[in-house]
């Protein structure tokens, strides 16, 4: 199986990997270093093949002659292939290398006429939840859904309560790996004193990198564990949460994993009904009308980033009260 661009996309793989490692005798999945992490905690995954594809990593290195031989060297001993992708990404030039690779049977999702490229050419129809729409090419494949289709990280999890000092906290997770899906870092920090004001713990997390921004967003009404928790780390903190925080970036989706309800401020560049976090409590703020909608943006195109500057603090403090209610259903 081959799901190659971030973390947020190989964690939604997740029900199919498991509707295929049901059936299968061993799961090798295909990942970019961008998904390396998640892919290493996908149940059913037995072990994790690495390598940037230059057609879908956003930052690609030159195609080069010895990389791609060593990619197709890699892919050689595999007796089906099923290539997880999403709408605006092609299976195509991965099953030309696993056709080189000799593997004998290849499914994906194409719209393009495959050739004799995918023995199972998949098409997807609508606005379908990206983990499903990944589901349903392995049901076509012959691998039946789980009885529980949401998101699932491998188990056990690390203890965090050292960092986080036991559950019933919220996370505000300022970063976003796409600059066009962050909420601005000043309303995050107002949101914090807001949610400390009500009475809640609040926890800030964030890459290595973003110390600087979970330091501003913390202040001091919050704990800021920026760049202290690696990935299932990270997945403990999240899953001792009453409520996250995050826009459309790898954590919100690992935040559904654990089960957290989540406040999702979703830019619009994509659209939320295929890619807002899945199967839990969910509340969506942003404009889901603005100009730069279905644009597939990096960098916000609009002057002053209105689809989620428009949206206040205390709009999602609120939020986070309902989706954090015993008993609340996903919106």
């Amino acid at each position: 199986m081959a799901r190659q661009d971030a973390l947020g996309d190989v964690l939604m793989a997740g029900p199919a990997v498991r509707a295929v490692a049901a059936r299968a005798e061993e799961v090798v999945l295909l990942c970019g270093p961008r998904g390396r992490a998640a892919a290493g905690l996908l149940p059913g995954v037995d072990s994790v093949l690495e390598w940037r594809a230059p057609w879908i990593d956003p930052e690609p290195e030159p195609v080069d002659d010895a990389d791609i031989a060593r990619a197709v060297r890699m892919l050689r001993g595999f007796d089906r292939a099923l290539i997880l992708t999403s709408l605006h990404q092609s299976p195509l030039p991965l099953a030309l290398l696993l056709r080189l690779a000799g593997t004998p049977w290849i499914g994906g999702i194409s719209e393009d006429h495959s050739g004799p490229l995918l023995d199972l050419r998949h098409r997807a129809h609508g606005d379908v939840p990206e983990p499903l729409r990944m589901l349903a090419l392995a049901e076509e494949a012959g691998f039946p859904a789980p009885a529980d289709t949401r998101l699932r990280v491998r188990e056990p999890l690390p203890d965090t309560g050292h960092l986080t000092g036991g559950p019933g906290y919220v996370v505000v997770h300022p970063g976003a790996s796409v600059p066009a899906r962050a909420w601005p870092p000043e309303r995050c920090a107002e949101a914090v004193r807001l949610l400390d004001a009500a009475g809640h713990r609040v926890v800030v997390t964030g890459d290595g990198d973003e110390k600087e921004l979970t330091a501003l967003v913390a202040g001091e009404d919050g704990l800021d564990l920026g760049g202290r928790t690696p990935l299932p780390e990270l997945a403990s903190v999240l899953r001792g949460a009453r409520a996250a925080v995050a826009g459309n970036t790898g954590p919100a989706h690992l935040a559904a994993a654990v089960g957290t309800p989540v406040v999702s401020l979703f830019a619009p560049t994509v659209p939320a009904a295929r890619w807002a976090p899945f199967g839990v409590p969910m509340a969506l703020l942003g404009d889901q009308r603005a100009p730069c909608r279905d644009s597939g943006a990096r960098e916000c195109p609009v002057a002053g980033h209105p689809c989620l500057a428009s949206v206040g603090a205390a709009e999602v403090a609120a939020a986070v009260e309902v989706v954090a209610s015993p008993g609340e259903p996903p919106m």
